[in-house]
């Protein structure tokens, strides 16, 4: 009885020597005072409670202007990350009144990435004037400018913004892309009235009708070689033209023709897209206001040179049955 207790008492004295053993855990170390992290104040924060306000701060989005638009983003989509951990074990270390920088990885490709889907979304082509036709007037439609997005340039500053953990507004540069032809600078459109035999010569100076300032008389094309109707442009120009047979059953056999009185092309010639038909001079001026062609648009060679001066590649010619 006497031995059990001695033993307990033993276990008692032994039991209270370790409490205090017990109770002597290290305190979690904490940043020393005045310390800062790209800005942050982590001063007296142990590493986890400053890893929470550091990586707190980087998570805020930023805010882009994009034209009219502002967008808001967080780091991540860019495929930046903050080294947290690597700015908690400099601060630890750190004696008081350090500045220290949150360095920040970015994925360059997630970045240019992000650039070129923005770009699809809001870039836009310019748009050109056209001439179109409405009843016998062709009719010049508004141009529109066309925008772009510098993604080399937005890249940089997108670059500067995340490393430098800026958060005021980021303006993303963009280009206005004009349009190559507007209706203040459009040039002529020609209307050709196969009916009555007649190529008007119509020019505007801005959107909406245009206006007619020539006609001359033609020739077009007889029954089995009709001048084709529709929407064509001219897409070549020639100054004293060869004259080359076609591959068609009526000129089978013939030989080219120089430049020269006898050429049935005139001095000019003005190729049209529908192919092998062109506008031309004729030496024959009789054949003017009849159906006396190959398809062709015959001129009296002066009227022929007038508007050779006065056209140039891409001008709309529209040819109507009236």
């Amino acid at each position: 009885m006497r031995r059990a207790l001695i033993l307990s008492m033993l276990l008692a004295s032994a039991l209270v020597a370790a409490a205090p053993a017990a109770a002597q855990v290290p305190p979690e170390p904490v940043i020393a005072d005045g310390v800062t992290v790209s800005g942050v104040a982590v001063g007296g924060m142990t590493g986890a409670e400053a890893a929470t306000a550091l990586q707190a701060f980087f998570d805020q989005p930023l805010t882009l202007a994009l034209g009219d638009a502002t967008l808001t983003i967080p780091p991540d989509r860019f495929g930046a990350r903050a080294r947290v951990a690597l700015a908690v074990a400099a601060a630890l270390a750190a004696p008081s009144g350090s500045a220290l920088t949150l360095q920040v990885a970015i994925v360059d490709w997630r970045l240019r990435a992000w650039i070129k889907r923005r770009a699809r979304i809001y870039d836009r082509a310019p748009i050109s004037s056209r001439a179109r036709l409405v009843g016998l007037t062709p009719r010049l439609t508004e141009a529109h400018a066309g925008r772009k997005i510098l993604r080399l340039r937005a890249r940089i500053r997108l670059l500067g913004a995340l490393r430098a953990h800026r958060r005021d507004t980021v303006i993303l540069p963009v280009r206005t892309v004009r349009p190559a032809i507007t209706a203040s600078r459009f040039g002529p459109a020609i209307v050709i009235r196969r009916g009555s035999k007649r190529l008007i010569v119509y020019r505007g100076s801005g959107p909406g009708p245009m206006g007619a300032f020539a006609s001359f008389p033609i020739a077009t094309g007889m029954a089995a070689y009709p001048t084709p109707l529709g929407s064509f442009r001219i897409v070549t120009k020639q100054r004293n033209p060869w004259w080359y047979p076609p591959n068609r059953e009526w000129a089978a056999g013939a030989e080219p023709i120089p430049p020269g009185p006898g050429n049935p092309l005139g001095t000019r010639w003005m190729g049209l897209s529908a192919g092998g038909v062109g506008i031309h001079g004729t030496p024959d001026a009789a054949s003017i206001g009849y159906s006396a062609s190959h398809g062709c648009i015959r001129m009296r060679i002066s009227n022929a040179e007038w508007l050779f001066e006065r056209v140039r590649i891409g001008t709309p010619v529209f040819i109507v049955g009236s």
